[in-house]
């Protein structure tokens, strides 16, 4: 048996339920030796490589020469599939590359305020990654401006010197109709059972949005716990099997992550007025958030990664 200790162990969140030893807030996690025992003699199971996995913001340059060239290398670094998440993948907008932008169309309405659809775009951005056995992890979002409470401004024009938050703009803002939200949500992903096959599309991974807590969400925590509730029903509605996460926060270890955490946890489990619906989806799932902080070419580089996996008849 080998004993490996291990620095600054993060707690995966829980509701009190979950444990009685909590530790107090103010003590230090950072810092505090941890052991973990590990026999390597005795096999538990498969440990599937969830470190195969890459992500960008500007989802266009992934069909551009340079990014197919840029996929391919990323593909042949893993013996299995890698998964690649982008934002952008609702934005608005005519399909142009720029700094922390990227847009697909795949949403508008004509005259009369009727759903227009339109997957051009980001079918280039999924074939680029099937096509090379990738896998998507699909975000849903950012809202469409002809779905935003607050369209305008929308498009951005960020560029490095400029203020980060310079790029919220009305991608940001809860739908001003969740129902064509949701049936937005529940077109896109039959469409790709259409397109890839559902066998196909059940790897894949979907989430909803991107670090909510923050201000890539400019509506309120209930505002973000109601679209996942009509996310989670369309997505499902179009595919069972899906495996649906988020809400994709910042790392838990800043107490405002941790707060919005646990609060969409506790919404899951009493909060979901669609619980009692007819279809008999509701949101029910594992929840891992984690995070790590590699070094590349000596900067410092954040990672938060949390995905919650649903399963029939199981609860929190």
């Amino acid at each position: 048996m080998r004993i490996l200790p291990l620095l600054g162990l993060l707690c995966v969140l829980g509701l009190p339920a979950a444990s009685q030893a909590q530790r107090p807030a103010s003590a230090p996690t950072s810092t505090e030796p941890v052991t973990l025992a590990v026999d390597l003699a005795q096999p538990i199971g498969p440990m599937p490589p969830v470190w195969a996995y890459f992500g960008y913001d500007e989802p266009n340059y992934s069909y551009m020469p340079d990014g197919q060239k840029l996929l391919t290398e990323l593909a042949a670094l893993s013996p299995t599939p890698v998964y690649v998440r982008v934002h952008n993948l609702l934005t608005t907008g005519n399909g142009e590359a720029a700094l922390k932008w990227g847009s697909t169309n795949a949403y508008s309405e004509d005259a009369q305020g009727r759903p227009l659809y339109d997957w051009k775009i980001v079918d280039r951005i999924f074939d680029a990654f099937v096509s090379r056995g990738m896998k998507p992890i699909a975000q849903l979002g950012f809202m469409p401006e002809a779905l935003s409470t607050r369209p305008v401004p929308y498009r951005h024009y960020w560029k490095p010197g400029d203020p980060y938050e310079s790029i919220y703009t009305g991608w940001a803002y809860p739908p001003k109709d969740y129902q064509k939200w949701g049936e937005l949500v529940y077109q896109w992903v039959r469409h790709c059972v259409a397109r890839y096959g559902e066998a196909e599309v059940k790897t894949w991974r979907w989430e909803l949005w991107n670090e909510p807590n923050i201000g890539y969400w400019k509506g309120t925590p209930q505002e973000y716990n109601q679209l996942y509730d009509y996310t989670e029903a369309a997505v499902h509605r179009a595919l069972p099997a899906a495996l649906l996460g988020g809400p994709e926060t910042t790392g838990p270890g800043w107490n405002k992550a941790a707060d919005y955490l646990r609060g969409f946890l506790q919404h899951c489990v009493t909060g979901d007025e669609l619980r009692d619906r007819q279809d008999g989806y509701s949101p029910r799932f594992y929840f891992l958030p984690c995070q790590r902080w590699p070094q590349a070419r000596g900067w410092p580089c954040a990672h938060e990664y949390g995905y919650a996996v649903w399963r029939p008849g199981r609860r929190l």
